[in-house]
């Protein structure tokens, strides 16, 4: 199946595909379209869960396998079929299931989706479950404010992922610069980051300052990075309940992010739109804006480029605040699902407690929960617990919407505009309000016929 942009395959459920899901009343709760209830299940039936997920690399896939396998042990009245799927075909096929009427029972999702599906009626509220016993108390708030949508909550996270602020130590060190904390809770404010960045910065001997989001790729990928400092800086992008941007993505703080950002590229100088490959580690970057996955990356691939010798690790910076976009992948349950209580068994299974030190144990991600993450001692060393401590403490959801992918494209297009095209900010801003505010409109029209 080739591939389709987030933004069609999301029309693709917000455009009538999706009439045999359930529908939202009023007041946020879903009300299963089908009047029968689920059959009642008997202790000594056999029940079959079907459980879709994007294939991962070896090591996710084993950690998954050994999950089904022990749930399947200690419950073994329920059988798990799990379907790894490529992921460039993942959301496309999962949402086509949907829209047919044959999902699969449960689903792992990407956090920014949850707007989308849970909007579309196709995920049921796991509220309950979590309060009766989820542990709640075990996640960031902030990271169950991620999966939660109209005061319910509707996915149960396995991992976070986050990002810090990545720097070239003897760089640093050969221009007197002192060293950031590697306190998580001291960190720089972005007039000390342009300050290193400028005493860095050598365009004509094809050095550069800073990289402060990985570029203008992806809209979705490198927005993850350009939200924080929106946040950083006191502005906002939508509404809490994801409505809409007026008033918010053009509120006057929100544009002095922007335009602190463009002048980074415009009035420094002190990034590029266009870096040589792997600037960072072969020397062509002072700083970069990176990720938590990216220290296996560098060991493996750079292994000359040592952390503590040649680069270190601090928290994001901040300007009025500190801020880091939280999410990562976690698992939901279908709303046509006829065994969602034996589907909560497995996915609370999966991503309580034991279920995600099994899985992080293997994969080296960042457990979601505070017990399982101090299982691993790692994490609360240098340089992890910089990721940990971020998203436990400092974590923000992105706009949680049913128009994500909408979002996040018009937000990536006002960056770039704005910086690329050296675009008046408040046109631009006022194009992306227009664009986010429209699909709103166009999905609230589409669920009225």
């Amino acid at each position: 199946m080739k591939k389709l942009s987030q933004t069609v395959v999301s029309a693709i459920v917000i455009g009538g595909l999706l009439a045999g899901c359930s529908a939202q009343d009023g007041s946020g709760n879903t009300a299963a379209s089908s009047s029968s209830s689920a059959p009642a299940v008997k202790k000594e039936d056999k029940i079959k869960l079907t459980f879709w997920r994007n294939s991962g690399n070896d090591t996710e896939n084993a950690a998954y396998d050994k999950l089904v396998a022990s749930f399947m042990e200690k419950y073994p009245n329920i059988s798990v079929e799990m379907t790894p799927i490529p992921y460039s075909d993942y959301d496309t096929k999962l949402r086509v299931s949907i829209a047919s009427g044959s999902p699969p029972d449960i689903m792992a999702l990407d956090a920014p989706t949850v707007g989308s599906y849970a909007n579309a009626g196709a995920l049921k509220p796991l509220t309950a479950y979590f309060k009766a016993d989820g542990h709640m108390e075990d996640i960031p708030k902030s990271t169950l404010a991620t999966y939660t949508y109209q005061n319910e909550i509707y996915m149960a996270p396995l991992t976070e992922s986050s990002i810090a602020m990545f720097y070239n130590k003897k760089m640093f060190q050969a221009k007197g610069i002192p060293l950031p904390s590697r306190n998580p809770d001291e960190p720089w404010t972005w007039d000390q980051v342009l300050d290193a960045a400028k005493k860095i910065n050598d365009p004509a001997g094809g050095v550069f300052g800073i990289d402060p989001a990985q570029g203008f790729g992806n809209a979705g990928g490198t927005a993850y990075f350009k939200y924080p400092i929106i946040w950083q800086l006191g502005g906002e992008i939508m509404s809490p309940d994801g409505t809409t941007a007026k008033g918010y993505l053009d509120s006057p703080l929100t544009k002095k992010a922007i335009q602190f950002f463009s002048d980074l590229y415009n009035k420094d100088k002190v990034s590029a739109l266009e870096y040589p490959p792997d600037p960072f580690p072969n020397g062509k970057l002072g700083i970069t804006i990176d990720g938590s996955w990216s220290l296996a990356n560098l060991k493996e691939k750079f292994p000359n480029f040592k952390l503590g010798e040649d680069y270190d690790i601090a928290p994001l910076p901040k300007g009025t605040a500190q801020a880091v976009a939280n999410g990562s992948w976690a698992l939901g349950i279908s709303a046509k699902s006829q065994y969602p209580d034996e589907a909560w068994k497995f996915v609370n299974w999966v991503t309580g407690h034991e279920g995600q030190t099994t899985y992080a144990g293997m994969t080296k991600d960042i457990p979601s929960r505070y017990s399982a993450a101090k299982d691993f001692p790692e994490l609360s060393q240098y340089p992890k617990n910089i990721f940990v401590i971020q998203n436990q403490k400092y974590g923000r959801p992105r706009p949680i919407t049913p128009i994500f992918p909408q979002m996040a494209d018009a937000v990536n297009k006002m960056f770039e505009d704005v910086t690329i095209g050296k675009r008046n900010i408040d046109a631009s801003v006022a194009e992306a309000v227009a664009a986010i505010d429209k699909a709103y409109a166009d999905v609230k029209a589409q669920q009225k016929k």
